[in-house]
Formats: C-alpha cells, structure tokens, sequence
C-alpha cells in the first residue's frame, strides 16, 4: 500500500479542521461544506480508512511516528 508523507497528512489535517470550523461557525455555506466532504474523502484515500475519525486518528499516528523517527535520526545521525 503506498503511504502519504507526514507533510502531506499534516496539511490535508489541518485544511480539515480549518473547513471544519467554518462549517460550525455556518460561514462558507455550501462551498465550504464541499470542500470539507473532499478533504475528508482525500485524507480516506490517503490513510487507507473509510471513515474521516479513522482518518484523522490514522493519519496523527502516522504522523506522531514519522516525528519519532526524525528524532532518531537526529540522535543515530
């Protein structure tokens, strides 16, 4: 399975949640909500999930263990 970058994940995460707050707020109307449905869908696709809480939770593991590794390089390097 081909896997997204952290940087990738991180930035489809937070287009996301900032979507996702202006549709709570109810600014954007439905523009913003499509936009959302697409970064939601996206960040499915890139995690191998189908729902967009697996995702999102998918997708923070990713990039929480790709923050790991960098800091083992870091010490190894």
């Amino acid at each position: 399975m081909l896997m997204a970058h952290p940087a990738v994940l991180r930035e489809l995460v937070q287009r996301y949640e900032a979507l996702r707050s202006q549709a709570v707020q109810g600014t954007g109307g439905a523009e913003v909500r499509q936009r959302m449905e697409d970064a939601a869908y996206t960040l499915c696709v890139s995690t191998g999930t189908r729902e967009v809480g697996a995702a999102l939770t998918e997708a923070r593991r990713r990039m929480s263990g790709a923050r790991g590794r960098d800091d083992l390089a870091l010490v190894s390097g």
